[in-house]
């Protein structure tokens, strides 16, 4: 059975300051580690300050990006190197964000998981459709390249280690979100995507989170879906109640 996952990505948002309060709240609020795995992405700023607060506690440290390079002329830029010595476990690779407004394509984000892995990061990999092409009954079409183009040159134990997201772009900071059945039927075509790809085990495995405007008003619904393991939350994940209340659901 694959443990749910409750990741909160940040995104520019918080203070080092307000970073360090939201993740002492967080850990002080639960006597003993909750059912799912839980997972923040403070900015970059913060990590350290934040990996010293949840040391040795249920939560895990999350990036929000990194380059592909170990090293380098590359102003402004975050190595993997640079994340596990923050303390991070994980990092998010190939959110639409990154997508749409950073110019990131395929091959990149298959070189930025390639690093990651070689690392020892977890990546949680982003896939989704624009709006456009969910109208034009293109979502699995766009998936599918998605998938084959970012995962290209991975071996199924590579897969293995990586956690996958579907964001639908249209979803995404817009207050709209998918039906739980639309949610769990994409869900359900990228874990059969996967098994073709590495394996029934692999696919069986793998964790697929649902990141599109995820409240504590409607995880209860999306996570009843079967195919359906834990959420990739932006926006609701900023205020620590909330984050608590969608961990407990």
């Amino acid at each position: 059975m694959i443990r749910r996952v409750i990741a909160g990505n940040w995104k520019m948002n918080k203070t080092v300051a307000e970073s360090v309060a939201f993740a002492t709240r967080l850990r002080a609020a639960f006597d003993t580690p909750p059912g799912p795995e839980v997972i923040i992405a403070p900015p970059f700023t913060a990590l350290r300050a934040v990996a010293e607060v949840i040391r040795g506690s249920f939560i895990a440290l999350c990036a929000q990006n990194l380059h592909e390079a170990q090293k380098g002329a590359y102003t402004g830029e975050i190595s993997a190197g640079m994340l596990l010595d923050a303390g991070c476990t994980c990092v998010i690779i190939g959110h639409s964000e990154r997508r749409t407004l950073f110019g990131e394509g395929n091959d990149r984000i298959n070189r930025k998981l390639q690093t990651a892995l070689a690392a020892g990061l977890k990546p949680i990999f982003c896939v989704g459709e624009s709006l456009r092409q969910r109208e034009e009954d293109e979502t699995e079409t766009v998936i599918a390249h998605q998938l084959k183009e970012g995962l290209n040159n991975l071996t199924a134990d590579d897969i293995g280690r990586l956690a996958i997201a579907y964001e639908p772009v249209w979803a995404i900071g817009t207050g709209k979100t998918a039906s739980p059945e639309q949610a769990g039927k994409v869900h359900r075509f990228i874990r059969e995507w996967i098994g073709h790809r590495c394996g029934a085990e692999c696919a069986a495995a793998i964790a697929i989170l649902y990141g599109g405007s995820v409240t504590p008003e409607n995880i209860a619904g999306l996570m009843a879906q079967p195919e359906i393991n834990g959420g990739l939350i932006g926006g609701a994940s900023l205020d620590v109640d909330s984050f608590i209340r969608m961990i407990g659901n």
